[in-house]
């Protein structure tokens, strides 16, 4: 018999050795069917796991797992002011966790991470064992499994995603060090109180950096892994700590089973109570507006795009200053929120918002800022926002475009300077303008011939539109873009006359630059508030960091053209100019204020040697965003630029000046520029003084030493140097400065004439007459704050909450009411500011 019919022979006899069975034996399969099964099962089940390995490729990481926080800083570097980003995360470097961490969290979460292969099927088996014999559910990830959970996939529970984190597991074991893959898995973990990562766990918990953990901290910190909310003890119920506490010690017990640590380490050990839980770092109060700002300047300036700035895992270090910062937010809610009563003055005191900045003259650097009172219900960041006309502030840029144009006046031809006369008749027409205009001084005031320096300092609408017509309207845009005011702000516009009067919507932060410019004698620096750009987790694979462009200044006046423009705004700063509230302030400064037509707007520009500030104040209703009027604000008839803004302005200056070196203005007009009665430029001396002079000390310097020649309202000097002279032993009233009521006749000249301020009172102030052009609102006859506008010569705290002109000189008459005015605006859209 051969042997193939031998095995056909033994077939047979089987299949007849079944047939003789009983039914239901039959119908069972035999071993050899069974086990050809399982292994025809288990080789396709090879081959397809085989074949998903290939094909499959590792996924691009989830958006949450590389989300992480912008970290912003103050300008020293450290101080935090906000994080932003949906996820509190910033990831670090393995270099930078402590062995000791590393080897808590294997010891907590995968004692075999070093042997495994990415998975542990002994592990799944045991968990899936004591989850079916009712020891709870339990799970047999690796830290290789939950890393490609929480860095690739999501955080669903699927038998396809599950599937997919195996195969995921597998290869990413094959292809990143155990090094980078723990690295993954701590800057990706949860490990509660918002904090996704290592180092955003150890500030979260313990208050530091992650390279400062200890081995107690780093084996609780791994032990929150397992049930980040719960096992905070701090917040935990008493059973929920009671197993935190045992996790730790599971946690320190693997330690000495894996000889990451001694026993006797073990038992010398102490569980490291965590800091309460800490607010979050968000961008409530003033944080949100410094981030805005320095969010603009990255973008506007090219230095990242909107996208990757959002993507996160910066950190960047402001320029601002911290103790400035916060001295502007007091200055505002001293000066100003303190007064306002929304409850009995609903109509006047509601949406006052209050824009500002403050530059460094020599640098360009920005100090602080003030968007809003906070960012949280507040979002709109008003220190940024170019929809405001900035009004009389912009005097000084039709100045200095008069003296650098080496054009002739209209009034005698010669060419234009600091002493030239012009007709301050109110309401007389512009000549050779491109439209249009007559503007109305403040009140209808005729101050009839005055010179540029007298009529910056009663802040003239009548001259400065002439001047601005005569040094060239184009001259005059020229010189106000080459000083910061962006070319394209509304309202920059030579066609239209009322351009002169400041018609333009710059921001706060760009007229600050404007007047640093002019404070760095001509030298512009554009703003600029990042100090410094770094990625958080710098390594391979990360976003380059580009350069930050480089700081330098530009020639936007000759030196002798801004320096006479300080020399004239200095006496702005007088008894007898708009901003004479800023003699409190008590150290050498120079500024000017601004209110435009129908009270829409106020502000107040000023500097030292040593910074740049404007505030700006303004009213909107919150749904329409349309501008309303301030007058009414605070009780007060009407709103100046010499009012709030001025006294938020000296608050915030005297606060972040105070107990430094007194510097003067080193000013070298050009010739022809100076005071009437010196000799040549005007100069100051270049010494300092140390800033601990009693404020009640009035200083008086001497007119020809170049200071304003007057003293302020408390008895401190607003001038730039001269010998110091006693305080006036009783203080008397002081005498008005009188308008002129026609050609020819001059206000006497405001910056050689000492006055002796009159004190504060308590007394009502007597109230004009309500005129058809001047309303007169609720008055606070008890208030002792100042409104300082054009025609009040005392810088007391005597308030006039309405104003009326000042009275004719002795002898005089008043000027008749006119029935035939020429128009009184160029453009009905943009009516001339005060």
């Amino acid at each position: 018999m051969t042997l193939s019919t031998g095995r056909r022979a033994r077939r047979a006899a089987r299949r007849e050795a079944r047939r003789a069975l009983p039914l239901r034996r039959r119908l069972l399969p035999t071993w050899r069917i069974c086990l050809g099964t399982v292994l025809g099962a288990l080789l396709i089940a090879v081959g397809a796991f085989a074949v998903l390995y290939v094909i499959v490729p590792l996924p691009d990481p989830n958006a949450q797992a590389v989300a992480q926080s912008n970290i912003y800083l103050y300008a020293d570097g450290v101080t935090e002011i906000a994080r932003t980003g949906a996820v509190n995360r910033t990831d670090v470097d393995i270099e930078r966790i402590p062995v000791s961490t590393r080897q808590a969290v294997v010891s907590a979460e995968d004692r075999t991470f070093y042997q495994n292969r990415g998975i542990d099927l002994k592990g799944m088996v045991r968990a899936g064992w004591n989850t079916l014999t009712g020891q709870g559910m339990q799970g047999g990830s690796t830290i290789t499994q939950q890393y490609v959970k929480n860095y690739y996939l999501t955080q669903s529970r699927t038998i396809e995603r599950k599937g997919r984190e195996l195969l995921i597991a597998l290869k990413v074991d094959q292809q990143r060090d155990k090094n980078e893959i723990l690295a993954g898995y701590l800057n990706t973990s949860y490990f509660g109180r918002g904090a996704y990562g290592i180092q955003s766990a150890a500030r979260a918990y313990y208050g530091i950096d992650v390279s400062e953990l200890t081995l107690p901290q780093s084996a609780y910190l791994a032990a929150l892994l397992q049930a980040p909310s719960a096992y905070d003890v701090k917040t935990a119920t008493p059973a929920n700590r009671e197993r935190a506490l045992a996790r730790w010690q599971y946690t320190l017990d693997g330690m000495v089973q894996l000889g990451f640590i001694s026993a006797t380490e073990r038992a010398d050990t102490a569980f490291p109570d965590p800091i309460d839980p800490q607010p979050a770092t968000g961008l409530a109060g003033q944080a949100g507006y410094l981030v805005g700002v320095a969010d603009d300047y990255l973008v506007t300036n090219r230095i990242l795009d909107s996208a990757t700035l959002k993507a996160g895992g910066w950190r960047i270090t402001t320029t601002f200053d911290q103790d400035k910062q916060d001295a502007f937010a007091r200055a505002v809610h001293e000066e100003l929120t303190d007064e306002l009563d929304p409850a009995a003055r609903p109509a006047t005191d509601t949406d006052i918002r209050v824009a500002g900045a403050s530059v460094e003259p020599a640098t360009g650097r920005v100090a602080a800022v003030y968007g809003g009172p906070d960012y949280a219900k507040q979002p709109y960041n008003d220190a940024l926002r170019q929809d405001n006309q900035i009004g009389s502030t912009f005097k000084p840029i039709d100045l200095a475009a008069g003296l650098s144009s080496h054009r002739g006046s209209s009034s005698d031809g010669l060419p234009i300077s600091t002493e030239t006369r012009y007709d301050g008749t109110s309401e007389r027409p512009v000549t050779d303008a491109p439209t249009p205009y007559a503007p109305p001084n403040e009140d209808d005031i005729d101050y009839g011939s005055i010179t540029l320096r007298q009529a910056m300092v009663k802040s003239v609408n009548s001259v400065y539109a002439q001047e601005g017509v005569d040094a060239g309207l184009a001259h005059v845009r020229e010189t106000a873009v080459r000083l910061g005011i962006p070319a394209d702000v509304p309202g920059l516009d030579p066609a239209n006359t009322s351009m002169t009067l400041g018609t333009a919507t710059p921001s706060a932060l760009d007229l600050a630059g404007v007047y640093a410019a002019l404070a760095n004698h001509g030298e512009a620096h554009r703003p600029w508030s990042v100090a410094k750009l770094e990625r958080v987790n710098p390594g391979p694979g990360q976003i380059d960091v580009p350069d930050l462009p480089e700081q330098p200044g530009t020639t936007a006046l000759d030196r002798g053209t801004a320096d006479a423009v300080t020399d004239v705004l200095r006496d702005v700063i007088g008894p007898r100019g708009t901003g004479a509230a800023a003699l409190d302030l008590g150290r050498p400064a120079a500024g000017k204020t601004g209110t435009t037509d129908a009270n829409l707007s106020a502000w107040f520009a000023g500097y030292t040697p040593e910074l740049a500030t404007t505030v700006g104040l303004f009213r909107e209703n919150p749904k329409t965003h349309a501008k309303e009027p301030l007058a009414g604000t605070a009780g007060y008839a009407r709103i100046n630029g010499g009012a709030f803004p001025t006294r938020i302005w000296t608050s915030y200056m005297g606060d972040v000046l105070d107990g430094t070196v007194v510097r003067s203005f080193d000013l070298q007009p050009t010739e022809g520029n100076s005071r009437p009665g010196t000799a040549g430029p005007s100069t100051t001396p270049t010494t300092t003084a140390p800033a601990s002079a009693s404020p009640s000390a009035a200083l008086a310097p001497s007119p020809l030493a170049g200071g304003t020649g007057s003293t302020g309202g408390t008895g401190s000097t607003g001038g730039t140097g001269g010998a110091p002279v006693p305080a006036a032993p009783a203080p008397t009233a002081p005498r008005r400065p009188t308008a002129t009521t026609g050609p020819g006749t001059t206000l006497p000249d405001p910056v050689l004439t000492v006055i002796t301020p009159e004190p504060p009172t308590l007394a009502p102030p007597t109230q004009p007459e309500p005129t058809q052009s001047q309303p007169s609102p609720t008055t606070r006859p008890t208030s002792t704050r100042p409104t300082t506008e054009p025609g009040t010569t005392s810088p007391t705290r005597t308030p006039e909450p309405t104003r009326s002109p000042a009275p004719p000189p002795t002898g005089g008459a008043t000027k008749p009411p006119s029935t035939s005015r020429p128009p009184t605006t160029a453009d009905p859209a943009t009516p001339p500011p005060a």
